[in-house]
């Protein structure tokens, strides 16, 4: 397990402004996806939200982070009746902090991307890390492991 922190910063959302430090609840996930309204990222997103409710009973937040503009992750939101929080990281800060940019094979040509990944803090303390997800199920294999952790 990597011994990452969560930057005591505001990054710019589809609600306002965001802290991770900061929030109030005691369990957090966050997931980083590579684009808005992809499939696979469509997939994700409304996978975390049908759930927001039972994240919401167990004193979980879900924010997503992509590299996605905040017009572009509220257009995703409206589009997709998502009632989870997205963040704009367009600067690649958290990105870096959190080590996602790697490089991926994009129709034979290496570009550089967000690996889909996933990070559940208690806390403020990282307590499971997921990389390379596959995107359908794994908002539910998150509130499984979420309600194991609490257990």
């Amino acid at each position: 397990m990597s011994d990452i922190t969560l930057p005591n910063q505001a990054f710019p959302a589809t609600t306002g402004e965001i802290n991770l430090a900061e929030l109030p609840a005691e369990w957090l996930i966050v997931y980083f996806y590579p684009k808005d309204s992809t499939p696979g990222c469509t997939t994700q997103a409304i996978g975390f939200s049908c759930l927001k409710d039972q994240f919401d009973s167990l004193n979980t937040t879900v924010i997503g982070i992509s590299r996605d503009s905040v017009k572009a992750h509220q257009n995703f939101t409206e589009k997709q009746n998502l009632s989870i929080n997205l963040i704009s990281d367009k600067e690649e800060i958290l990105c870096n902090h959190f080590d996602v940019i790697k490089e991926k094979n994009m129709y034979g040509k290496k570009v550089m991307g967000i690996e889909r990944s996933t990070f559940i803090f208690h806390n403020g303390k990282l307590v499971k890390e997921y990389r390379k997800v596959k995107a359908a199920g794994h908002a539910e294999q998150v509130l499984e492991d979420i309600k194991a952790l609490q257990a």
